[in-house]
């Protein structure tokens, strides 16, 4: 097949050759972005009387019809076109005839993909953060139910102090509020148009840059020629940005598993969101925490993939940069598909706020507040550190826990206890006794969850 730039070469590549630089296998994805961004160009050159309003109508009129028909399926994409730009070029040509042919004027391919792939990672991103947003809603309401219900909170996966199920999973909330955060900051950066960068140096034609940017919804434009096609970096910080988001929710799937574990057996998965041993008929497995864990790992190698063929690039545009699509595309597919199975997993499980309680007892987590009860008398925090640790010690070799252990055995440790230190003790004292800002009794609870609506509605 005759490539549409063939002129100074014969345009006859090597059939290995051709496979090997194509890129429509995967680029034929930003399809509509393509089309939509060429109906914008037809427009803004019968603006500036570069072409005439009939040609501006035939255009668009032909690319609203591949568009049709490449959503309808009666319309496929040709493998033995190079990508989706000369693919949808060449269509359009055919069906118009060599009016086709002037909708490239003022501009190149690389301003155009530079264009194609802003609008795609621009649209994508919004599905993202609306999937987030649903994560985010499902935990707040697993939470606010879950406000008062007392579990161990771990320091080094030790039992450390009492806290509520409501208070634990709230933090990752916070945390993905801040995923969000780094998404729209991002699209700060990407929603400027590289189009009319033309190959790297602009163009001899008057051209509007700013209307065709405007008609294609972003803020402004890419001021320097050169930066709008030869630079990636807002794929990185995107790409950086899912690498953070996926690393929460790798942690979050990591508790996921260790939670449903008969060791721990504080929730029970769905039978939606688990599979079973082909060998162990008692096994149930939580598949798909698992999965998202381990996918982890591969979007930080997409984002370090393109990291690295950016690195020695000079400018302008390099064919490298054709390494940018299936590392972005992989991300964004991979976030996805973890965000939509996250969210109905946690809404869809069974929390055993029993087992939760009973290892709170069991782990000594309130040996802090005994502390504080000697330091309220009194008592240096030291000597009272050190007395607290010689009670538990006692507890195991007993084998009582502090809300059990006799008054006398406490006295003999020291006068200053009396009957109300089993108040102070108790977990569900020690949990409301935490007030501070942010802390886990349950009106800070409840006022978090509040918080973190308040910022989804934003």
């Amino acid at each position: 097949m005759a490539k549409l730039w063939a002129g100074f070469t014969s345009g006859e590549t090597d059939g290995t050759a051709d496979d090997f630089n194509s890129s429509i296998r995967f680029d034929s994805r930003m399809y509509a972005h393509d089309i939509r961004g060429s109906m914008a160009h037809a427009s803004m050159l019968a603006s500036r009387g570069i072409i005439s309003e009939a040609e501006a109508e035939s255009l668009i009129s032909g690319l609203r019809g591949i568009l049709a028909d490449i959503e309808s399926g009666s319309l496929a994409f040709d493998p033995g076109c190079e990508d989706i730009h000369m693919f949808v070029e060449q269509v359009l040509t055919e069906r118009i005839g060599d009016v086709g042919k002037k909708l490239h004027t003022a501009r190149s391919r690389n301003d155009q993909v530079a264009l194609d792939v802003r609008m795609y990672l621009r649209d994508e991103a919004a599905e993202i953060k609306a999937l987030i947003k649903e994560l985010i809603t499902v935990i707040a309401d697993t939470a606010e139910k879950y406000a008062g219900a007392i579990m161990p909170g771990y320091t080094h996966l030790q039992r450390a102090q009492p806290v509520t199920f409501g208070h634990h999973l709230s933090a990752y909330a916070f945390m993905l509020l801040r995923d969000l955060g780094r998404l729209e900051d991002a699209e700060k950066r990407l929603n400027l148009s590289p189009i009319g960068c033309c190959a790297l140096a602009g163009t001899t034609y008057d051209t509007d840059r700013f209307l065709e940017a405007s008609s294609l919804g972003f803020d402004g434009i890419v001021m320097n020629s050169i930066d709008g096609v030869s630079d990636r970096d807002f794929c990185l910080e995107y790409m950086a940005a899912f690498s953070v988001l996926m690393m929460h929710l790798s942690r979050l799937s990591e508790e996921v598993i260790l939670w449903s574990s008969r060791e721990f057996g504080y929730i029970t998965l769905s039978d939606a969101y688990t599979t079973g041993s082909s060998i162990m008929p008692q096994k149930k497995n939580p598949d798909m925490a698992e999965l998202v864990r381990g996918k982890t790992g591969r979007v930080y190698g997409d984002l370090f993939a393109l990291l690295t063929a950016l690195k020695g690039l000079p400018l302008a545009y390099n064919k490298d940069m054709q390494e940018d699509k299936e590392a972005l595309f992989d991300a964004i597919d991979t976030v996805k598909m973890c965000l939509k199975v996250f969210a109905p997993m946690l809404a869809a499980m069974e929390v055993h706020t029993d087992k939760m309680l009973a290892a709170a007892r069991e782990g000594f987590i309130n040996a802090t507040d005994l502390a504080d009860y000697l330091t309220v008398k009194g008592v240096p925090f030291r000597s009272a550190y050190k007395t607290a640790g010689q009670i538990v010690a006692r507890c195991v070799k007993d084998g009582k826990v502090l809300e059990t252990l006799p008054l006398e055995t406490y006295r003999e440790y020291s006068d200053l206890f009396e009957a109300d230190l089993y108040e102070a003790v108790d977990l569900g004292a020690c949990v409301q006794r935490r007030i501070s800002e942010g802390g886990t009794s349950v009106p800070s609870v409840i006022k978090q969850i509040k918080y973190i609506r308040e910022m989804l509605s934003k």
